[in-house]
């Protein structure tokens, strides 16, 4: 079994990458880094704009440069975006660099999570929940392709994800 410094989470938009990445990083005294947030800050403007002037493309392209470099640091946790296990190059640093969790969560616990939220790119359509059953179906494959460890996190409080998440992650280093 590989060593890890590492904790990165993948999962559809609304799985609890953010709200579990967070409470991981305090528990471990950890820098907590989630992907999204730092294109923000590099580009000065929100996710929906970086779609609206440069389409999924080119959110992308910023998005593999953005966890090139995240996944070269040590002693992090990363909450990624939900689609940056799209690109192949993304899984391998991922994989490569550390424990990779998915977090996995139903299409309706994710549809109430993000239902007032309207940061969401792409679920700006009059089916939200069509889309999401299918990036569910296309992500569904690559997440676990490259996850270390799967928990559900639509079926039990955030703190007890945390719990379990830190048992498999220590488990893991101890081998």
């Amino acid at each position: 079994m590989k060593q890890a410094k590492n904790i990165y989470l993948v999962g559809l938009m609304g799985a609890g990458k953010t709200t579990i990445g967070r409470q991981l990083a305090k528990a471990l005294g950890l820098h907590f880094y989630d992907s999204d947030k730092a294109i923000e800050d590099s580009t000065g403007v929100n996710i929906p704009t970086i779609f609206e002037y440069e389409g999924e493309e080119g959110f992308r392209l910023r998005e593999m440069a953005v966890i090139e470099q995240l996944t070269r640091l040590e002693g992090i946790v990363l909450a990624t975006g939900g689609g940056a296990i799209i690109r192949e190059q993304n899984r391998i640093a991922l994989q490569q660099y550390g424990f990779v969790v998915y977090l996995q969560c139903s299409v309706d616990k994710i549809l109430h999570r993000t239902r007032r939220d309207n940061q969401r790119p792409l679920l700006n359509t009059d089916n939200p929940r069509a889309r999401l059953e299918t990036l569910y179906a296309e992500r569904e494959p690559l997440y676990l392709s490259c996850a270390d460890y799967k928990i559900d996190t639509g079926i039990m409080p955030s703190k007890l994800v945390v719990k379990n998440i830190l048992k498999e992650f220590k488990a893991q280093n101890r081998s």
